[in-house]
């Protein structure tokens, strides 16, 4: 089966864009947003970073077009606003989720088996 590679544009801009989901601050902020909208108070109670900080990643967030925001009276409230961001973040969560919770499971057995784990692999690769 023939494909097409993507051009070099779009793995240009797909790398920035993972790029800046590889910050566990910014992929948590996502992941939230991703469940609803909130202001940057919210989001910094919700991931348990300072408000500064958390207000810098989002702008970072905001220019990349992965979220967005509107002026409600004195507040800014964030969302997200393309469903395929969405959909990418929680499936890769979801995956991973899963794939710890089996590792969790392997390294019980592995103590009591006393086998050494296995390197992890992603599918395909």
């Amino acid at each position: 089966m023939a494909f097409e590679d993507p051009a070099a544009e779009v793995l240009r801009h797909a790398a920035e864009t993972f790029g800046l989901l590889a910050s566990p601050a910014r992929l948590h902020l996502v992941w939230a947003l991703a469940h609803g909208e909130s202001d940057v108070t919210g989001l910094a109670e919700r991931v348990g970073g300072a408000l500064p900080a958390v207000s810098q990643h989002l702008t970072k967030l905001k220019l990349a077009g992965l979220v967005r925001s509107r002026r409600e009276g004195r507040r800014q409230v964030y969302f997200v606003d393309d469903p395929d961001v969405v959909d990418i973040v929680r499936l890769a969560m979801d995956r991973l989720a899963d794939r710890t919770r089996q590792s969790v499971g392997s390294d019980r057995s592995d103590r009591v088996a006393g086998a050494a784990r296995p390197a992890v692999r992603l599918r395909g690769l």
